[in-house]
């Protein structure tokens, strides 16, 4: 037995020395690429970090009017207006400035069943987000006010609080947009219904001592959301253009085919199989299609060419433990599967996410991961799942209800903004 270990540890001597033997040849060949990536990922989080911590966050207020009678469209026009923010930047300033496109965090917040509406953003975009709010709605205020975050204990869950939360993934890929607000119309009376007044609804039902955070990080992005979606109707509609397959792979096939027929020549008799004539379908697509992929590739269509954001969506709730009740967050999550469709797309939660743990440990990876949920949240970090919304789905998640939500935890303006009379003596 102690042989057998002693010839194992010999073995194991000579393979290391060897490779190190081959590692003093070839190490200016490895060395450098490793090195260079390695340099880079350290060099940017560094520069990165720095240029984040040169800016200067706000929060922003919105109170919206009391009587609004308006679609979520022109929220949409918001949303279009916030894309200036994007620019090109060009090598120096991503890797030596450490420079990235500005976020903003929009956040439907519920404390103690009072609704607000904010807007994270940095104080040089100030002027850029209230000249479109007011732009759409005049009446509306806007206010800056501190963090809500800070009246919550640092480190949470603890003895005295209690955290849940989760992340949102899409439940198909991009292209296909969630169920908008062009869809909440009634087909009699052709009145719209309000798409957010479920999720208000439900948040002014939180007790005493409990707040429910609605987080949404968007990043405005160039991508051009005609390039996936043409592809994806191109698909549905049976015009998928075939992948052209490269040298290798075709002498692979030819060699595979010869060697097969040689082994069929010698076990049995030639045959020359008759050429396969391949029959175009002419059926027309408008016959071909099921009503639900012809409803999938209209809302494909109609979507595509729209500005898009890269985002991040998140839901929390946290409280005291004394009264913590969970119920509210299954009536917000009610209210979030409206937006889906079976024949489009949806939200759904990232398990990788939410604040649980079973089997081994399980209590140790919940507060884990509690506490990984809230710091990203407070630190508004789009780290994780993230998926692309256009400026119409945006509009229809995050919006100013209309005067048909009568909810009164809703704070709204009392009374309406004007300017002064042109006349008045000076």
């Amino acid at each position: 037995m102690f042989e057998i270990i002693r010839e194992s540890f010999l073995n194991l001597g000579e393979s290391i020395s060897g490779g190190w033997q081959l590692l003093s040849h070839i190490w200016f060949i490895v060395l450098p690429p490793v090195l260079y990536y390695l340099f880079k990922l350290i060099w940017m989080d560094f520069v990165q970090d720095r240029f984040a911590g040169s800016l200067d966050w706000i929060m922003l207020e919105i109170i919206p009017p009391r009587e609004i009678e308006r679609s979520p469209q022109p929220m949409e026009s918001i949303f279009n207006g916030l894309t200036g923010v994007y620019k090109g930047l060009n090598a120096k300033e991503i890797y030596v400035d450490g420079a990235f496109t500005l976020k903003f965090s929009l956040e439907l917040v519920s404390d103690a069943g009072t609704v607000h509406f904010y807007i994270r953003t940095t104080k040089q975009n100030r002027g850029l987000v209230e000249a479109h709010i007011y732009a759409q709605y005049p009446n509306a205020e806007i206010l800056e006010v501190p963090d809500y975050i800070n009246n919550i204990p640092k480190i949470i869950p603890n003895k005295n609080w209690n955290l849940w939360g989760t992340d949102f993934m899409l439940i198909k890929p991009d292209a296909y947009p969630i169920r908008s607000y062009r869809w909440f119309e009634e087909s009699v009376t052709g009145k719209m219904i309000d798409p957010l007044s479920s999720l208000v609804e439900a948040m002014g039902t939180v007790g005493p001592g409990q707040q429910l955070w609605f987080q949404i990080v968007i990043i405005p992005e160039e991508t051009n959301y005609y390039n996936s979606g043409r592809a994806l109707v191109d698909k549905l509609a049976g015009r998928a253009k075939k992948e052209n397959p490269g040298v290798l792979s075709g002498v692979g096939k030819d060699f595979t085919d010869v060697i097969k027929g040689v082994f069929q020549g010698i076990l049995s008799p030639v045959e020359f199989a008759p050429a396969k004539e391949v029959k175009k379908d002419e059926t027309p697509l408008e016959f071909r299609l099921t009503p639900g992929e012809k409803e999938a590739m209209k809302a494909i269509e109609e979507s595509m060419g729209k500005a898009v954001f890269l985002t991040k969506i998140r839901l929390m709730m946290v409280g005291k433990r004394e009264g913590f009740d969970r119920s509210v967050i299954g009536a917000f999550m009610g209210g979030i599967r409206q937006f889906s469709d079976s024949n489009l797309n949806g939200f759904k939660h990232d398990n990788t996410s939410k604040t649980y743990g079973i089997h081994w440990g399980g209590a140790m990876r919940a507060l884990y991961r509690q506490r990984k949920i809230f710091q990203r949240y407070k630190d508004r970090d789009p780290v994780g799942t993230k998926f692309f919304l256009n400026t119409e789905e945006l509009a229809t998640i995050f919006h100013f209800p209309d005067m048909a939500v009568v909810a009164p935890s809703v704070r709204k303006v009392e009374s309406k903004r004007g300017g002064a009379p042109a006349n008045l003596p000076i």
